[in-house]
Parts: structure tokens; C-alpha cells; sequence
């Protein structure tokens, strides 16, 4: 694809500029040619592709998403045209990916291109729900409303995610601290005491022989355990990047004692949730469903579910769908049940998502809280062990004096 930026004028005799991408200028002009525009001059965008596609592998952030949807849902809801709006809001955004995302776009929309469609050929990472929710919001006329829901449901997940953050930095530094005494012990405490130990004369206990032994192998073979270690999480990356890595990764964490439960839970809240946001938008279930499935953070969980989208297809309701996945709580295709015979569907997933989120922080605390003090007692351990067989040969030695 090349591409070209243009000036036209529209049927109504307005000054129409842009950039619109292409196999080629016959390609471009044809098109320009369909939206009834005048052509007034069409020039190729050299470089233009490659500085996109460098510039589009930038993540962008919930909270950027978040505040760029708050300024949507205020600035199209007093009146202003798309064009103009998008124009304002790019050149307020503060993170770069997203503004360039939003400066391309907005040529494409004044071409006559829809906002969703723009988003979804400028933005490649921007998130499949967010697409889906303004694209759905254009077409029912509602793209105020749309955004004023994409900015309550990125706040909530970038509060989520902070809030698991924020308990787990003191573990996480109570770890590392561990780590790096454990190292300082095993490759400066033990050798010096080695030395001691061999002027003694006496029979080293077992422990203090394994000890020995041990921070022998650290001292002369610590460049090989940092490639053996490095090589196996790069090793175990690259296969996670896979569709059968991620899929068994995905599913070996939901094993993992505690913290397989807090996946689970997790994975409810962000399914019922954005589930509840989509529906609320307007799509159908079908589609909804689909999208859900697609961005959920546990790829497995989301292909057990992708692999029950016939069973909507062919009219059956969305709690025997999640029943035959048999990857949720019971709870979840309960309530979706009381949604469904109720005709409060979208209310109901979003009172479980909202509980399933209390789930998650609560089960994420009580495991962090345990955590602290298991990190301390190992550490104490190890702490042990070494003093014990430091003073084991020292009265080893007092006794054959005495």
C-alpha cells in the first residue's frame, strides 16, 4: 500500500485535504472519485509508510485512552463537527502515539471515511473494543454516548490494574532485597569463611560442607546459571508469542495454586464488563461476544469461548453457550440466565463484573498479605542455616581444645 495526500473539492464546493493510502495512484484517485470529490491535486507520501508502521507499534496506555474518550464525549456532545473535534483532540493529547493516530485520522474523516474505519486503518494497536464501541456508536448516532462509555470502562480497568500494582510493590521489593542478600551471603560471606575454616583442622558438619559446596558452584559457575536462566525466559517468551504458547500459557497459569484462582476471577470481571459496555453500545450479542473474547488477557479462556460462537449462531442463549465452555464461574452463567429471562442482560454483567472485580482485589490482598511474611520466613531460614554452619565447626573446634 502507498500513500498520497490530496486536495480536493467536495460536491458542495468545500476545500477537502488528506491523506488516503492505496496500491496506487489510479487506486487513490478512483476512490477519491467514488466519495463525488474533484481532484485538485494528488501527490505520493514518500517515507510515509514506513515512519506509520514504526509509529504504530507504540502501546498506548488505558488512562491516555480514558482521557482522549472524556474529551469525545464532552467536545461532541456540546455540537462540534467530527472533523473539527478530532482536529481539537489530537492536538491536546499528550501521548504521542495516540496524537499522530488521531492527526491521520482526521484527514481521513474529512475525506469522508467514517471514525471507526479511520481509527482502525490508522491505529493498528488501538484495542478491538474500542473500535467496535465507536463504530457502533456512528451508526446509531450516538458517538458521544459511545465514548462517554469507553471512558467509564477504561477507568475502571486502569483502576483495577493500579490498585494490584500498588499492593504488589512491597512485596516485590521485599523479594529483590532477598534475592540480593542470598547472592551477598553465597559469593562474599561463605568464601571468606572457607578460608577460615580450612586452618581449623576439624571435620566440617554436612551442612556446613553443603553450604560450602554450594557457594562454590555460585562463585564458579554464576555466568553459566545467568545464560541457562536468561536463555529459559527468552526461550519461554518467544514460545508464549506463539498461538500454541499463549494458548498453553495461558492455561498452566489458571493451575497455579492462588494465583490460577485470581486469573479466573479476573478473567469474569473483565468478560462480564466489557461484555455489558458492548452490549449497552448496541452491538448483538453474537458480535459482542466474539469481540469479548478476543481481547480477554487469558488467551485460553478466550478460545474456549470463541470455540462456543456456534452455539449463538444457531439460536441457542448465551448461558448454555458459557455453560458449555465450562471455563467460568457457575455463578456467571447464572446471573447471564436471570439477564436473559429478565431482559436486563446488559445490567446484570455489569453487576458481575463490578463483584468479580471485588473478588479480584480481595483475592489479590489476601495472597499478597501471605506473601510478605513467607519471603521473610524463608529469608530467616536461609539466614539460619548459614549462622549455624558458620558456628558448628567453631565449637567443633572448642570442644577438641577443650
Amino acid at each position: 500500500m502507498q500513500t498520497f495526500r490530496y486536495q480536493a473539492i467536495s460536491p458542495d464546493g468545500k476545500k477537502l485535504s488528506g491523506i488516503i493510502e492505496a496500491p496506487d495512484e489510479y487506486a487513490a484517485v478512483a476512490r477519491l472519485r467514488e466519495m463525488d470529490a474533484a481532484i485538485t491535486k494528488i501527490t505520493p507520501v514518500r517515507g510515509h509508510n514506513q515512519a506509520h508502521s514504526q509509529f504504530t507499534t507504540g502501546k498506548i496506555s488505558e488512562r491516555a485512552l480514558s482521557m482522549m474518550c472524556s474529551q469525545f464525549a464532552v467536545i461532541l456532545g456540546s455540537g462540534m463537527p467530527i472533523v473539527r473535534a478530532v482536529e481539537l483532540i489530537a492536538g491536546q493529547t499528550q501521548d504521542k502515539t495516540l496524537r499522530q493516530i488521531l492527526q491521520q485520522a482526521a484527514g481521513d474523516v474529512a475525506s469522508g471515511l467514517s471514525l471507526a474505519q479511520s481509527l482502525k486503518n490508522r491505529g493498528k494497536n488501538l484495542p478491538v473494543t474500542f473500535i467496535e464501541m465507536v463504530r457502533s456508536g456512528e451508526e446509531s448516532g450516538t458517538l458521544d454516548v459511545a465514548f462517554k462509555r469507553l471512558q467509564t470502562y477504561y477507568d475502571k480497568s486502569f483502576q483495577s490494574k493500579s490498585k494490584v500494582k500498588a499492593a504488589m510493590t512491597y512485596p516485590v521489593f521485599t523479594l529483590i532485597v532477598a534475592a540480593i542478600v542470598v547472592v551477598i551471603i553465597m559469593v562474599v560471606a561463605v568464601p571468606a569463611f572457607t578460608t577460615s575454616f580450612s586452618s581449623m583442622g576439624v571435620e566440617l558438619p554436612w551442612i556446613t560442607r553443603g553450604l560450602i559446596a554450594i557457594s562454590g558452584f555460585f562463585t564458579k559457575f554464576w555466568l553459566l546459571l545467568v545464560i541457562v536462566i536468561g536463555g529459559g525466559i527468552f526461550a519461554y517468551q518467544m514460545y508464549g508469542r506463539t498461538e500454541k504458547g499463549k494458548l498453553f500459557h495461558a492455561r498452566q497459569r489458571l493451575r497455579l495454586p492462588v494465583l490460577g484462582r485470581i486469573g479466573l476471577l479476573k478473567a469474569s470481571a473483565q468478560f462480564a464488563g466489557t461484555l455489558s459496555t458492548l452490549l449497552s453500545a448496541g452491538l448483538p450479542v453474537l458480535q459482542a461476544v466474539s469481540v469479548t473474547a478476543s481481547i480477554l488477557d487469558n488467551a485460553w479462556i478466550g478460545a474456549k469461548v470463541t470455540g462456543r460462537l456456534s452455539d449463538l449462531e444457531e439460536g441457542k442463549t448465551l448461558s448454555f453457550c458459557l455453560d458449555s465452555a465450562g471455563v467460568f464461574p457457575d455463578l456467571v452463567s447464572e446471573m447471564v440466565r436471570i439477564g436473559e429471562e429478565t431482559g436486563s442482560l446488559e445490567n446484570t454483567l455489569d453487576m458481575v463484573g463490578v463483584y468479580y472485580d471485588n473478588e479480584t482485589d480481595l483475592a489479590s490482598r489476601k495472597a499478597l498479605s501471605l506473601l510478605e511474611p513467607i519471603i521473610i520466613c524463608i529469608l530467616a531460614v536461609i539466614v539460619f542455616l548459614v549462622l549455624l554452619a558458620v558456628y558448628l565447626p567453631m565449637f567443633a573446634l572448642y570442644a577438641n581444645m577443650g
